[in-house]
């Protein structure tokens, strides 16, 4: 989610930003091991980004119709819309587990 989420802000407000390759760039080193405290860095990077994401569509600045001039039609609405579906996928994902868990 944090990854994905990132790569459609950088996508929107910079016209250098480079996607990480597919699939493999959107998950974390299969070697590296996470403690509580790469979680809690994750979550908030995660929240930070989000947060950045609501400024950018909120700002009267921002012309949520007008094609992202180094896109290819995309629009701000649209990556708005899309951070919103990705996320909300993962997180139906993410509880359904937690369900699963508490029921073992």
């Amino acid at each position: 989610m944090r990854i994905g989420q990132w790569d459609i802000l950088e996508f929107s407000r910079d016209a250098a930003h480079v996607s990480p390759p597919w699939p493999e760039g959107y998950w974390p080193a299969k070697d590296k091991e996470a403690d509580e405290a790469a979680w809690n860095e994750s979550v908030e990077a995660f929240r930070r980004d989000l947060e950045a994401i609501k400024r950018l569509v909120a700002d009267p600045a921002t012309d949520l119709f007008a094609p992202i001039e180094h896109g290819d039609g995309q629009t701000i609405l649209r990556e708005a819309l899309l951070v919103a579906d990705h996320n909300a996928y993962h997180l139906g994902v993410l509880v359904t587990l937690k369900r699963i868990l508490a029921s073992q």
